[in-house]
């Protein structure tokens, strides 16, 4: 079942994380060894969560862990592309053998 317009997990950090501990851009991007610019990007939804970043914040805040926030960025990722389908110009593969 895919999630209609899922919310971009950079969103999600600030909501769930950083505005509830009352913790400021500057002093989150220092925990994550990171530019106060790269965090704002991610949480403003125009930056993604990389990899690293998901390790990162998974040390800095011991939960969620790394996967979890790859897979919001994934479900968010995937979501979007599928807005742009027409746009990749491909077609379904047709073989040229009867079944």
């Amino acid at each position: 079942m895919s999630m209609y317009n899922p919310a971009h997990p950079g969103e999600i950090l600030k909501e769930l994380i950083i505005t509830p501990l009352d913790l400021t851009i500057t002093d989150v991007s220092a925990h994550l060894n990171v530019s106060r610019k790269t965090l704002s990007k991610i949480l403003n939804g125009r930056g993604s969560i990389t990899p690293e970043m998901a390790l990162s914040l998974e040390l800095v805040f011991e939960k969620p862990s790394a996967g979890h926030w790859l897979r919001l960025q994934n479900a968010y990722d995937l979501w979007q592309s599928r807005q742009n389908t027409a746009e990749l110009y491909v077609q379904p593969y047709r073989s040229n053998y009867a079944s």
